[in-house]
């Protein structure tokens, strides 16, 4: 079933040159740009600079901004441990008949970009519903398009989906207590 939903998504790349430039765009480019944006959001969202006091207004805001910065560092190392442990090949090495568009050299599950914005994408999330569901919406396009790119399997996505989530949500959990 992993195969059949991989192949579902990857056929769409090779089709043309501005689709795969598109898919190359989401899954490598994207993710600086998605990470600017929260910085920005983070920063501006509570008018931090246009106070009288930054520092003191940034001060009042540690909580949150030390919550996302701490839940998408967390998931990412998490990722990086458990691809040490489980040690899956990415789909380029495993099956015969995949060119990828990139070329990562690690291992494939759980997928880092995956589980670190969608630890970003929930902690944004549980402080702020609204931007928190366009920090989702770029999860998912980066994941479906590290898929299409050749280089992560759906479970692989579905796995750091799941990692990044339940990291944010966990550790949410243990700072309100």
């Amino acid at each position: 079933m992993n195969n059949l939903i991989f192949f579902f998504f990857y056929d769409m790349a090779h089709r043309s040159l501005f689709l795969d430039k598109f898919i190359i765009f989401c899954a490598q480019t994207l993710p600086y740009l998605v990470i600017f944006l929260a910085i920005i959001f983070l920063l501006f969202h509570h008018e931090i600079f246009s106070k009288e006091k930054p520092f003191h207004a940034l001060a009042q805001k540690w909580k949150e901004i030390t919550f996302v910065s701490f839940s998408v560092v967390f998931a990412w190392l998490l990722s990086i441990a458990l691809k040490l442990f489980f040690k899956v090949p990415r789909p380029f090495l495993d099956l015969h008949n995949v060119s990828p568009l990139l070329r990562p050299a690690d291992f494939s599950f759980p997928s880092g970009h995956s589980a670190f914005f969608m630890a970003l994408a929930v902690a944004i999330f549980l402080y702020h519903k609204k931007i928190g569901y366009v920090f989702i919406t770029f999860a998912l396009l980066i994941g479906i398009s590290r898929i299409i790119a050749g280089v992560h399997y759906p479970l692989d996505i579905l796995g750091g989906f799941l990692f990044g989530g339940l990291v944010s949500y966990l550790l949410i959990k243990s700072f309100k207590k």
